[in-house]
């Protein structure tokens, strides 16, 4: 598969949608904005059912994408959701879900070949974690 990130913002913006994050995100995101997991929660976090997802901003951009800059305020960071896109498993599932993927992610089909290992362990590494994901909000 070929894939090459060409900071568009994209998978950052437009339609409201859901970042989904592990205990593991949430202690690794509030240490490096320098606050505690609560207040982490608190401002940057909901409860979507009985899992945990970043807010997003009322046109439907994540909280931490920055405009005009089109970038991730906290791109260091970054969930697994993050990390892993565009190498999820339902868009690995057939050709025809990765080319509807590439139909608004110009980064897909762009660029390198990534090796198909890699490409797995990427797509198991969201699975881990989408099994992984918060059920509660830090109190």
């Amino acid at each position: 598969m070929k894939f090459r990130c060409t900071q568009c913002g994209a998978c950052c913006t437009g339609e409201p949608g859901y970042v989904w994050l592990t205990r593991e995100d949430i202690l690794r995101i509030s240490e490096f904005l320098g606050t505690t997991p609560e207040r982490f929660a608190k401002r940057y976090l909901r409860l979507v059912g009985k899992r945990v997802s970043l807010k997003e901003k009322t046109n439907g951009d994540c909280v931490f994408f920055l405009r005009p800059e089109k970038k991730c305020a906290i791109y260091p960071v970054r969930p697994v959701q993050c990390r892993t896109y565009p190498f999820w498993p339902e868009i690995l599932r057939s050709a025809s879900n990765w080319e509807e993927e590439a139909s608004w992610c110009p980064g897909i089909n762009k660029g390198a070949y990534w090796p198909a290992a890699r490409c797995s362990e990427l797509a198991r590494e969201t699975a881990k974690a989408t099994r992984r994901t918060a059920r509660s909000l830090p109190k």
